[in-house]
């Protein structure tokens, strides 16, 4: 997927630990984990509603579109 998520850099720019923004946003510390990792198939909008609130920025600056960006495991999909 070519949808980047930059959570880890709004945590870094906050200077904010990934379970505080759990505790934050009422989402436990794995799903926010799976969502920071890029590994998030979907996020709902209350839930990048919460994360933005609390990190005080915009849904762009958490997603970003970078088109050919795909993950080993999907380009691999796609082959044979």
């Amino acid at each position: 997927m070519a949808i980047i998520v930059n959570l880890d850099v709004m945590l870094a720019k906050r200077k904010m630990r990934l379970n505080d923004l759990a505790a934050a946003v009422d989402i436990t510390p794995p799903n926010l984990s799976v969502l920071k990792s890029g590994r998030a198939k979907a996020i709902r909008f209350s839930t990048l509603d919460a994360i933005c609130r609390v990190l005080e920025c915009q849904p762009g600056d958490l997603l970003e579109f970078r088109p050919g960006e795909e993950p080993a495991s999907e380009k691999d999909e796609g082959e044979g």
